[in-house]
C-alpha cells in the first residue's frame, strides 16, 4: 500500500491548518505526525483517512478509489465512539463482520492480549476510560488492514496500558503502513519518519 499526498492543504474558513504538504507513506514503514495541541495533527490524520476532504491538492491510495479507502484502514482515537451497550466480545465480533481480524487471531485471544479478559462479559458502558481505549486499540491494531492510523493512542491509559501499547506495536506493524498522530514521544518513538505539521503552515 502506498498513500501519496500531492501539494495538499486543508483550511477551515480562512484559516489554513496545513498547506503545500507532499509526502509518501509506504508499506513496512511507520510515521509520526507531531506538533503541539491544536496544531492540526488530527485534521491531517483524518484527511489521510478520507474522513474529511482536503481543500487543495490530492491524496492517492494506489489503485483504490478514495471513497473506498475506509475498507483498507483502521483507526484508533479517543474521540471515536464504541457501542457501549455491547460487551467487548460482542463488539469485536460485530466489528470483525466488516473488517476481519489478522489471520489466526480470535476475539477471545485479542481480548486476552489487551488485558480485558476479566471484563469480557461486561457491557462497555461500565468500563473506565482507559479500558475503553484498550477496546479502540484492539479494534484498530488487530484488524486485517494494510493501514493503521493511531491518534494519541495512549490517551487515558495507565502505565500498564502504555506498556501494553508499546509491546503490541512491534508485533502488528510489520508489512503495514502505521501513522501515529501525537505530541507524546512514548507514543511514536518507534516511528522511522516524523512530520512536524508546523512546517506546513
Amino acid at each position: 500500500m502506498k498513500i501519496t499526498l500531492i501539494d495538499t492543504g486543508k483550511r477551515f474558513n480562512r484559516d489554513w491548518i496545513f498547506r503545500h504538504l507532499s509526502y509518501e507513506f509506504s508499506t513496512g514503514h511507520s510515521y509520526a505526525i507531531t506538533g503541539p495541541n491544536g496544531s492540526g495533527k488530527s485534521t491531517l490524520l483524518q484527511s489521510i483517512a478520507g474522513a474529511i476532504g482536503v481543500s487543495e491538492g490530492r491524496i492517492g491510495y494506489d489503485s483504490i478509489a478514495p471513497e473506498h479507502i475506509y475498507r483498507h484502514l483502521s483507526l484508533a482515537a479517543p474521540y471515536l465512539q464504541v457501542i457501549e451497550e455491547m460487551t467487548v466480545t460482542e463488539f469485536l465480533r460485530f466489528h470483525a463482520a466488516f473488517k476481519p481480524f489478522l489471520p489466526g487471531r480470535s476475539a477471545a485471544e485479542i481480548i486476552r492480549l489487551v488485558g480485558l479478559e476479566p471484563a469480557a462479559h461486561k457491557q462497555i458502558r461500565y468500563y473506565s476510560s482507559g479500558m475503553k481505549q484498550r477496546v479502540r486499540l484492539a479494534q484498530a491494531l488487530f484488524s486485517d488492514t494494510p493501514v493503521v492510523l493511531l491518534d494519541e493512542p495512549c490517551t487515558n491509559l495507565d502505565a500498564d496500558g502504555i506498556e501494553l501499547y508499546r509491546r503490541l506495536i512491534p508485533e502488528i506493524a510489520t508489512d503495514r503502513v502505521v501513522i501515529v498522530s501525537s505530541n507524546d514521544l512514548q507514543e511514536y518513538d518507534f516511528c522511522e519518519e516524523r512530520i512536524d505539521i508546523r512546517d506546513y503552515r
